[in-house]
């Protein structure tokens, strides 16, 4: 099942502590701690996820075919990922995990411990 499909990201966000989904800009969003950390809009050919991401994978993943920077986001390393990526499901799944700690460690400490979310090193 791929995080390109509607079942296949609810699946994979609800794996990951403190995640909620809401509708909105036309995408399927999901939070942690009521900030975003990924949408998937679109469907099949036209499936698209964005997600948060380091400097350096920034630089590597807008350099590939389908995958840009992400519109309203890109000040601050957003990649917007198209179906026709050539990343591979496990690929996506660790840009999006990183994209999901990485709004995550943003979140007090407190609201980190409420969501259940491991403390970093």
């Amino acid at each position: 099942m791929s995080v390109f499909e509607r079942k296949g990201f609810d699946a994979f966000v609800k794996s990951l502590p403190g995640t909620s989904f809401v509708d909105q800009w036309g995408s399927h969003v999901a939070k942690v701690g009521g900030k975003v950390f990924t949408l998937l809009s679109g469907e099949g050919d036209e499936a698209r996820i964005v997600a948060k991401c380091p400097e350096e994978s920034f630089e590597i993943l807008t350099a590939l075919e389908g995958i840009d920077q992400a519109s309203y986001f890109a000040k601050r390393k957003w990649v917007e990922i198209g179906s026709s990526s050539p990343l591979s499901d496990d690929e996506l799944v660790h840009y999006l995990t990183q994209s999901y700690h990485l709004v995550a460690a943003g979140l007090t400490r407190k609201l980190r411990q409420e969501l259940g979310i491991a403390p970093t090193s």
